[in-house]
């Protein structure tokens, strides 16, 4: 008998999505743990691809966190939801969720009437049948998902310039400001080039700002 399949989740909870297209939409957030792009730990950030990372991906202890095959990882991500018989969206994220997303756990996820949404670098291909796919670039990387639903890109970044993703086959743009001690500049540089430059949207992160994860 072969070995059931396991994922690696950091963590699972219900919230709002505070940013990009579906800001404002109740969500259950699906963090899978580990990333290609950084350890994870802060003593590697400085040698890091991603360096400006804000999340805790790193292991498998937060709430709902640990190894789960794919439909007892359906089950808890529905029961972090309201009951209901409507679809559930649940937003994979991590970390880098593309590392151990595959076609069994997607349709496992379809088959407990999950709409399935994926919060990717874009540097990993990506299995089909994922409902919505938004891609944040990092500078220095590949991107080899060149098309999707969303594209969104933190701003300012010296390696990466939005003019550089705009022959990208994505039906959304946003900029995000960079969240570091410079973030009310950084807020207002992103308006002011989503402004001379309206194929981009401005992206806030306002679960920040209204206190919730």
């Amino acid at each position: 008998m072969s070995k059931q399949k396991t994922y690696k989740i950091k963590e699972i909870y219900y919230t709002i999505q505070g940013e990009g297209h579906h800001t404002g939409r109740p969500a259950v957030f699906c963090r899978f743990a580990g990333c290609n792009l950084w350890s994870g730990l802060e003593k590697d950030r400085a040698t890091a691809i991603c360096k400006f990372c804000d999340t805790d991906f790193w292991g498998i202890d937060g709430k709902n966190g640990g190894k789960y095959g794919a439909e007892e990882l359906a089950n808890i991500i529905r029961s972090q939801h309201p009951p209901t018989e409507e679809k559930v969206y649940v937003v994979c994220t991590g970390g880098e969720p593309a590392l151990q997303m595959d076609e069994e756990l997607i349709s496992v996820f379809h088959q407990h009437n999950l709409i399935i949404a994926i919060e990717t670098n874009g540097t990993i291909a990506l299995p089909k049948g994922i409902d919505w796919v938004c891609v944040s670039p990092k500078a220095d990387t590949d991107i080899v998902v060149t098309n999707g639903d969303e594209l969104k890109l933190v701003y300012p970044q010296v390696e990466n310039l939005p003019s550089q993703y705009e022959h990208f086959n994505f039906i959304h743009f946003y900029l995000q400001p960079l969240d570091d001690e410079h973030q009310e500049k950084h807020i207002n540089s992103t308006v002011e080039y989503c402004m001379k430059h309206p194929r981009w949207n401005l992206s806030l992160q306002t679960h920040k700002i209204i206190g919730i994860n």
